[in-house]
């Protein structure tokens, strides 16, 4: 989970559930239980309302994500690939899964 910007709170939550190997479920509703869980744990109060189903998360090779990317992908900023990422491809597959929840236009 990663904040991104939004207009009237400034951040709000959104997601990125990378799945284990063979899991069959449907992806909507395996992020309305995961939405629904953490309103259930934390409460309204956490505004969690948008997550996107990953292969994988853009890794450095000492295996720290790179959220600060992932921020700018999700925010539309302009952005380097760090020179330790693991594997620059997995920066296109975060801008279309945020694409898909209405980010990273």
């Amino acid at each position: 989970v990663m904040g991104v910007a939004a207009e009237v709170k400034g951040q709000l939550p959104v997601g990125f559930l990378v799945l284990k190997a063979g899991v069959e479920r449907d992806g909507a509703e395996i992020v309305a239980e995961v939405v629904q869980m953490v309103r259930d744990q934390i409460g309204p109060v956490a505004v969690f309302k948008k997550a996107a189903i990953v292969g994988r998360l853009p890794k450095t090779r000492s295996g720290k994500v790179l959220r600060a990317t992932m921020r700018k992908i999700a925010d539309s900023e302009d952005y380097k690939v760090p020179a330790t990422i693991e594997d620059p491809a997995v920066l296109d597959e975060i801008s279309e899964a945020l694409r898909t929840i209405g980010y990273a236009n």
